[in-house]
């Protein structure tokens, strides 16, 4: 069946839709990855987004259920080159086209994805429609004008506490839209986690007594979330705390930095970051549209990005607090930064 993207530009890209075939709205960003779609399909923090993979063929090794980072795929969109319609790997369980279907996500392939990506880079990411009608701009102009995202961490954050048991450190995590690796990454190194909802109440979550506080990746505007800023607000002091992604952006509005959006964002596993604590480069998997623009007066650089000198990490002067904007977890991506967890834990 014949698709269509209308970005809010007017611009219109005609292709083949697959999937689940219904219209849909959201912002459209690019992924750089050339390997890991299912990863980039459930990770949270893409919620509200037509997600386009810059890498030409998507889905030759199918669908697994194992590598899953949620229980469900979170995209608005999925954009492709080409589509493999005959994925072949030991672990595959489904095809990419099922696993859409039954997600209820739309899927789009054969437009100029190089071309769409040159357009986002150049201009920015913006609004755009996946939709099966023979439509305009003017006719989904009201549609994609009425688009908002300020609910997304609500909607992705878990409704229930969860605990994964452990031997070791007791760590608190605030589900903004925590990806299954980051839990792992914990739960390799023997920690007893609890995993609570974006809202809880700084007392409830000081109830466990936790060793550590960790802030997770998420979706969306760090500044929609100022109940969850104040929710910070009361932790600082009291417990070591430490974020990732969105957790950095939350943090650094708690302590009186500031965010601002990134032209097109940093998605994708092959960003070069440098640690200045350790003078090394390491190559990271990002994925966010904001960053920390002006850094709070008592938190200090420890990483920055060598592609745009960015802020990748920061570490309070005189308190443990700690947090990186990449996503040491990776998946998809290079795991040369796991050892970050391991940072985190020494504040412990």
């Amino acid at each position: 069946m014949k698709g269509k993207l209308i970005l809010e530009d007017g611009t219109i890209f005609e292709g083949k839709a697959f999937g689940y075939l219904g219209d849909s709205i959201g912002e459209v960003v690019f992924n750089t990855s050339m390997t890991g779609y299912q990863e980039v399909l459930t990770d949270p923090s893409y919620y509200g987004q037509i997600v386009t993979m810059t890498y030409p063929l998507v889905g030759n090794y199918g669908i697994n259920l194992e590598d899953m980072e949620s229980n469900k795929s979170h995209v608005k969109g999925f954009i492709v080159r080409e589509k493999s319609n005959d994925p072949n790997n030991f672990r595959c369980e489904m095809d990419l086209d099922t696993y859409l279907k039954q997600n209820k996500v739309i899927g789009l392939e054969g437009i100029d994805t190089r071309a769409l990506t040159k357009i986002l880079r150049n201009n920015g990411t913006m609004k755009g429609i996946i939709t099966l009608e023979n439509a305009s701009l003017e006719d989904v102009k009201s549609k994609l004008e009425a688009f908002t995202n300020t609910e997304a961490v609500r909607t992705v954050t878990r409704k229930e506490i969860e605990h994964i048991k452990g031997e070791g450190a007791k760590v608190a995590v605030m589900d903004f839209g925590v990806k299954q690796n980051i839990l792992r990454s914990f739960a390799k190194r023997n920690c007893d986690i609890t995993v609570f909802p974006a809202t809880t109440k700084p007392e409830e979550i000081l109830g466990i007594n936790p060793d550590l506080i960790f802030l997770s990746n998420g979706p969306g505007d760090p500044e929609d979330l100022e109940d969850v800023i104040e929710n910070i607000n009361e932790l600082i002091g009291k417990k070591p705390i430490v974020g990732i992604c969105l957790g950095h952006q939350l943090l650094a509005l708690t302590l009186g930095g500031k965010t601002s959006k990134l032209k097109f964002g940093h998605r994708g596993g092959n960003h070069p970051v440098k640690d200045l604590e350790e003078n090394k480069i390491f190559i990271t998997s990002q994925n966010h549209g904001y960053y920390v623009s002006e850094m709070p007066e008592n938190m200090e650089v420890t990483h920055i990005n060598l592609n745009d000198n960015t802020v990748e990490g920061m570490r309070h002067k005189e308190l443990p607090i700690y947090s990186v904007q990449y996503h040491p977890e990776a998946c998809p991506g290079p795991k040369d930064n796991d050892y970050i967890f391991d940072k985190f834990l020494e504040l412990v």
